[in-house]
């Protein structure tokens, strides 16, 4: 058989493009193919060690199938900004798709199938002309797009956006995070009027709000803080965030109201707000502006079990920092992988996928 390649790209941020790319793979693995997994083009440059630049997915996602590859080989061309700088100003006559199609050359040697994971957007990499329509063309591979679930308008927009722009290359469309009032009509209306137009419409899966949940430890990585009390709780999901900047009668209602499990920031210096959250279903407490605690607050803490982390930001600046990573569907957790899997195998069609890629 042939070497075959599915290129994964996206209409929005945050669509879950890695988290499909390991539910593809891994269930493929299981079939008996020799997967392979290439990123040509990265925005989200990350220096783990000093002089060494890769993509932040890289080295999850190398772990997570078994890779054999560098996670430097597995990534084409690395957006950094002094690259940026020197492509947009004429320093640089790099050729950087002829990069990529090498980079990618070099990975697929004994592969029975490549998943290559493109960008948060059909824009992503154009003032450099490698964004994704340029990038399938360059590779000839075929394309799955994603669509984040917003509203039926967006939604339909961005779907026949895919089909214009990448053409003949579309094998398909996948929605994801659809809310479950939204899924049937979705199912009976909206998805069978997309296929009449010629748009193969995949799947759709539902929103599960535990899947976008960011972990605690994660929280901590992003905000570069510190913990006062219980860091072996680092694995713990949040699900919500709430910002204590209210008055004590005002926060106990609402941090009452609001479901499932959540992260209360509040400045470091607001004992009330503190011991308020501490009578609800709060996991965890970021406190603002380096201001530690009183004892009798850390004490209290602990005993409830709940972590309780210390961030130089004040209160805005924390919000803004969590707000860029969260909905992203990060899937550190072995348990979210898992549970991603079991929905993806239940609301995607393989068989379709499979015909189209001629597996």
């Amino acid at each position: 058989m042939a070497m075959k390649a599915l290129y994964v790209t996206s209409l929005h941020r945050f669509g879950g493009k890695t988290a499909v790319c390991l539910a593809l793979a891994r269930r493929l693995q299981k079939e008996g193919y020799k997967v392979g997994y290439f990123k040509p083009v990265s925005a989200h440059p990350w220096r783990p060690i000093p002089g060494r630049i890769h993509d932040e997915d890289d080295d999850f996602v190398r772990r997570m199938l078994g890779l054999e590859e560098s996670v430097q080989d597995m990534t084409g061309v690395v957006l950094t900004p002094s690259l940026v700088e020197e492509m947009r100003c004429g320093c640089s006559d790099r050729d950087l798709t002829a990069e990529i199609k090498a980079s990618y050359e070099k990975v697929v040697e004994g592969k029975d199938i490549m998943l290559l994971e493109g960008g948060a957007s059909l824009r992503e990499g154009l003032s450099m002309r490698v964004e994704p329509v340029t990038v399938a063309d360059v590779l000839d591979v075929p394309v799955l797009a994603i669509v984040r679930f917003r509203n039926v308008v967006s939604m339909a927009d961005a779907c026949v956006t895919a089909h214009l722009q990448l053409g003949d290359r579309l094998v398909g469309e996948f929605i994801n995070m659809v809310p479950d009032e939204s899924m049937d009509s979705l199912k009976t209306i909206f998805g069978p009027c997309l296929e009449e137009r010629g748009i193969p419409i995949l799947g759709a899966m539902p929103l599960r709000e535990q899947l976008e949940a960011i972990s605690v430890g994660e929280l901590v990585d992003v905000l570069d803080g510190e913990y006062l009390c219980l860091p072996d709780k680092n694995d713990v999901l949040i699900e919500n965030l709430v910002v204590g900047a209210m008055s004590v009668e005002q926060a106990l209602p609402r941090l009452r109201r609001i479901a499932g499990s959540k992260a209360v920031i509040t400045g470091g210096d607001r004992a009330d707000i503190q011991l308020v959250a501490m009578e609800t279903s709060t996991k965890c407490m970021i406190l603002t502006g380096q201001l530690r605690p009183a004892p009798e607050i850390l004490y209290r803490a602990e005993h409830a079990g709940i972590p309780v982390v210390l961030v130089r930001q004040n209160t805005l600046e924390t919000v803004e920092a969590i707000e860029e990573v969260f909905g992203k569907t990060r899937l550190g957790q072995s348990a979210k992988l898992d549970q991603f899997e079991t929905l993806f195998a239940e609301h995607f069609d393989f068989e379709r996928l499979y015909k189209a890629l001629g597996l």
